[in-house]
């Protein structure tokens, strides 16, 4: 199984700029585009705000605390890291539009106020805006930057989840693996055991006494944040060490996070063994009509071919589960193979995985709408300028990934990579 670290490139063939991304937050500029506008009536009052490094939830959560609200009734259509300067809209009901105005919470600025009927929900989102200033790069890199973006406009960027889909020890898919394979013991080892590079202090304490077989105490020396584990920790003390009882004890939403993420590193693998024809189809695929994402089976590829040319259609990979549905002739041979090749039963998606996965069809690569790329020099000195549009569901890191051929996500996790799609 290839590390997310490891996939590789489609521009592999044009020298990456490298460079710093992320030096400050200004270097990172997101502008959410909304699925649609407010209407401007109703009785959900709909803001755009402008934030300078804060995480949406945290911005949330202070803005519910500056109007004495519950966090959970504020509508947000998606997240955004707090390394960047993020521009996006959020909704409340039944408040005073001039209280929103009158907002003072540190590092956030109201742009616009509107009225809706209905509430912002996560994934009303058209796609997110971006432009990212890459430091510490000699401008005269200028044209290979151009060059990737230009193939990538022309041939569409790997839709690959990007590092921040399996956590900062890049291992939530192994948990989901064993959780696929009823493996439970395995999977508490790796979600609350195991301690590696990335552990420090009080983390690092907590799993090593879960190894030890210490249950208690590590539940109570997990830090506060992280609540999943200090609740499977307890659940093991409370039963003696059942690894399945202690799995069962998890909130659904949890078991189906490492689910997904174990989905995630599958369809990843099958982008990198199509990297070379991404946009290609082939007989037997199951083609994705951009935007809307309508699926079905190409009999005849190259008659489908220049569709696909025009960026109209892709072929799509594999997000596994009990509803998927196989494309046929070689697209199919490979995604069983995958399962082969990694002694996966596909049977267990209708056993562990039937009441939290699914799957789906995901296409294999993605359009990096309106890119383009500059220098220039401020007062933080020379940079290079890459500016982009994105769909919803689709990680600038992939882009900044080929362009730079370094790990962009070294500096911090995607601002605009939440709502997947």
């Amino acid at each position: 199984m290839l590390d997310v670290h490891d996939l590789p490139h489609l521009t592999r063939d044009i020298p990456g700029i490298g460079g710093t991304l992320k030096s400050r937050p200004e270097d990172f500029v997101v502008v959410e585009e909304p699925l649609y506008e407010p209407c401007g009536r109703g009785t959900h009052v709909c803001f755009r705000i402008r934030k300078r490094g804060l995480p949406t939830m945290h911005a949330v959560q202070e803005i519910a605390r500056a109007l004495g609200r519950k966090v959970f009734e504020i509508g947000y259509a998606g997240l955004k890291d707090a390394d960047a300067v993020t521009t996006q809209m959020l909704s409340l009901e039944h408040v005073e539009p001039r209280r929103i105005e009158a907002l003072k919470v540190p590092g956030v600025e109201v742009v616009s106020i509107s009225r809706h009927t209905n509430k912002l929900k996560l994934g009303h989102l058209r796609g997110n805006r971006f432009r990212i200033r890459v430091r510490n790069v000699d401008p005269a890199r200028l044209a290979d930057a151009a060059a990737v973006l230009a193939v990538l406009a022309r041939r569409g960027a790997p839709n690959y989840f990007g590092p921040q889909r399996f956590g900062l020890r890049g291992d939530t898919w192994r948990i989901g693996r064993a959780l696929l394979s009823h493996d439970y013991d395995e999977a508490l080892a790796v979600m609350a055991g195991r301690a590696g590079p990335a552990d420090r202090g009080e983390v690092r304490k907590a799993r090593a006494l879960f190894d030890r077989g210490q249950y208690a105490a590590a539940a109570a020396a997990w830090p506060y944040m992280f609540r999943n584990e200090r609740r499977a920790c307890r659940a093991m003390a409370d039963s003696a060490g059942n690894a399945r009882k202690a799995i069962r004890a998890l909130d659904p939403h949890v078991r189906r996070f490492y689910l997904s993420a174990f989905q995630s590193m599958l369809f990843n693998q099958i982008v990198a063994r199509r990297i070379d024809a991404l946009d290609r189809l082939l007989a037997g695929d199951l083609a994705w009509r951009h935007p809307q994402g309508a699926v079905f089976r190409v009999e005849d590829p190259d008659r489908e071919q220049p569709r696909c040319d025009a960026f109209e259609i892709s072929p799509t990979g594999p997000l596994y589960g009990h509803r998927m549905t196989e494309p046929g002739g070689e697209p199919g041979a490979m995604e069983r193979r995958l399962l082969e090749e990694e002694g996966l039963d596909p049977g267990l998606w209708r056993t562990e995985g039937r009441r939290l996965m699914s799957g789906a069809r995901r296409p294999l690569r993605f359009k990096p709408h309106e890119a383009a790329a500059q220098a220039g020099t401020d007062e933080a000195g020379p940079y290079i300028e890459l500016r982009f549009f994105l769909e919803s569901g689709c990680y600038a890191t992939t882009v900044l990934r080929e362009v730079c051929k370094t790990e962009p996500d070294a500096a911090g996790s995607d601002p605009a990579a939440e709502p997947a799609g």
